[in-house]
């Protein structure tokens, strides 16, 4: 156990300062500060000893310069054994035991606000992480604090013990503060790669997270498995969402709901989406409301949808929600829920309603897979469908009716594993063939199932994430009751593609562009 007697703190977030300092000058520690943070105490009748009083040098280089100075770092960096004690003793200083300092805020002024290169630059601190690293390295004697949110809990440590802290308690400090020094350094990185105009992307990257949440296993019961969030930042993305009701998310609920509301964002129209194992089985936009949309959705394959995910992008009202409770499902994901909706669902022990507005689902534009020790990083595929490069390519063109389909369908299409095919009609999917090693296969799949809802095979549009590779995929096609295609063209058989669609007077567009999805 360490007294501590010895105290150096410089914050720039002076937020419970006032008091966490009073409770320490109660315990008789000398308080060592400099610049804004000594004044602060001051003004609060805090006795403070300024650091220029212990190094003999006054603050340099308009303030650059104030704490990086070796009567400072051998008092943090000593052990407390005779050798060193002898040296402190030769240069006439003792321990300091505590060191408070937290950085300037560089990610909220240079980051957030976006200035320019020469002011963002003198938010980066440089005194704050040495002494932070100094203290973290010699947690067996020093204890280091980066953050108000560590006062209270310090504090009652320190008073069960007397005016001590244990050795256990601040190697769990250090711990922290070498990961925040690193994601300080990471946020500066970041700010710089950003702006080096020559890279199309960054040298390096890095990744800083913070853990919300244990789950209660991974996708199987023996995998381990956790919920982290971006450190330092407001919760995004699904760490952002509110539960309403339910048990705790599994895995496997947070791959499914994140397919079910990225889905979901892609119609500005009023639209319901259900989710099976990351595969949209049913989706529907509709003009009237909530409740048409999700019966709509319902009917794209009402035997895959038990137990599966549903996603609005409209506040769930109570009608919606009486016709959803006679049907087991996992999660509803919405951007909120009116009281009638939640009386009526929050009656079924086994669901969980989830609260998310889009604005907070909106990701920072890539997407990242661990492979084992490889990371794969890319950019993600979320942007906009701009239908201005669709190029007609058969001798029908699709009317203006069918053309809107054939978005509606290009659409849920990039949300499907390959080998992705869409069948939809009247803006609501009929049947979708995902996952598939050949993509006739999925042609296949898709005709089953709307076989199985009972649709009529008849003008349907058919959406396929990547080229047809043979002209087999288009009599397939056709099989399954369509007569309009949107696909992203580039085959070298597309000349043979294009004849057969002629053949049977199909229209096709080709958008230039794939949408496979791994």
């Amino acid at each position: 156990m360490i007294e501590v007697k010895r105290a150096l703190i410089s914050c720039w977030d002076k937020s419970g300062l006032t008091e966490f300092a009073k409770q320490l000058a109660d315990l008789n520690v000398e308080i060592i500060s400099s610049g804004g943070t000594a004044a602060h105490l001051e003004s609060q009748e805090i006795p403070v000893v300024r650091v220029e009083d212990v190094t003999g040098y006054p603050e340099v280089l308009g303030g650059r310069v104030k704490t990086l100075h070796p009567l400072v770092h051998v008092s943090i960096l000593a052990k407390h054994s005779p050798e060193h004690l002898r040296d402190l003793e030769r240069l006439n200083t003792t321990p300091i035991e505590l060191v408070v300092v937290n950085l300037y805020p560089f990610v909220e002024e240079a980051v957030k606000k976006e200035l320019p290169l020469e002011s963002a630059v003198e938010f980066i601190d440089i005194g704050g992480p040495t002494m932070l690293r100094a203290a973290a390295k010699n947690f067996k004697y020093v204890a280091a604090l980066h953050h108000p949110d560590q006062y209270e809990d310090f504090l009652e440590h320190l008073m069960g013990n007397e005016g001590h802290f244990s050795e256990e308690y601040s190697q769990q400090l250090a711990r922290k503060i070498f990961f925040y020094t690193s994601w300080y350094d990471g946020q500066v990185h970041s700010y710089l790669a950003g702006h080096d105009e020559t890279a199309s992307a960054p040298e390096y990257q890095s990744f800083h997270l913070e853990k919300k949440q244990d789950v209660r296993y991974g996708e199987n019961p023996h995998q381990s498995a956790a919920v982290y969030q971006n450190f330092g930042e407001s919760a995004r993305g699904l760490a952002g969402l509110e539960q309403l009701w339910g048990k705790p998310l599994s895995y496997n609920n947070y791959v499914d709901v994140h397919a079910a509301y990225a889905l979901i964002q892609e119609f500005e129209e009023t639209a319901a989406a259900i989710i099976k194992h990351t595969n949209p089985c049913g989706a529907a936009i509709s003009h009237k409301n909530l409740t048409d949309a999700f019966e709509r959705a319902l009917r794209g394959d009402s035997l895959s949808a038990f137990g599966g995910i549903v996603a609005f992008n409209r506040p769930l009202d109570g009608e919606t929600a009486q016709k959803m409770s006679g049907i087991f499902f996992e999660c509803i994901i919405a951007p909120d829920f009116d009281s009638a909706a939640l009386e009526i669902l929050q009656k079924k022990k086994n669901l969980r309603l989830l609260k998310l507005s889009p604005e907070t689902f909106k990701g920072d534009g890539r997407e990242v897979k661990i492979l084992n020790n490889t990371s794969l990083i890319q950019a993600a595929d979320a942007t906009g469908i701009d239908s201005s490069g669709w190029k007609v390519v058969t001798k029908r063109a699709p009317s203006d009716e069918e053309r809107a389909e054939l978005d509606f369908a290009w659409k849920i299409a990039r949300h499907v594993k390959s080998n992705a095919i869409v069948l939809t009609k009247n803006t609501e999917i009929y049947g979708t063939g995902a996952g598939q090693m050949s993509r006739i296969d999925s042609v296949k799949i898709a005709k089953m199932k709307a076989q199985q809802a009972e649709r009529e095979l008849s003008g349907l549009a058919l959406a396929s994430d990547a080229f047809f590779p043979f002209r087999d995929g288009i009599d397939e096609a056709v099989n399954a009751g369509a007569t309009v295609i949107i696909q992203p063209g580039g085959s070298i058989r597309d000349e043979e593609v294009i004849a057969a669609a002629d053949e049977h007077n199909l229209s096709m567009i080709f958008t230039g562009t794939r949408h496979f999805k791994h």
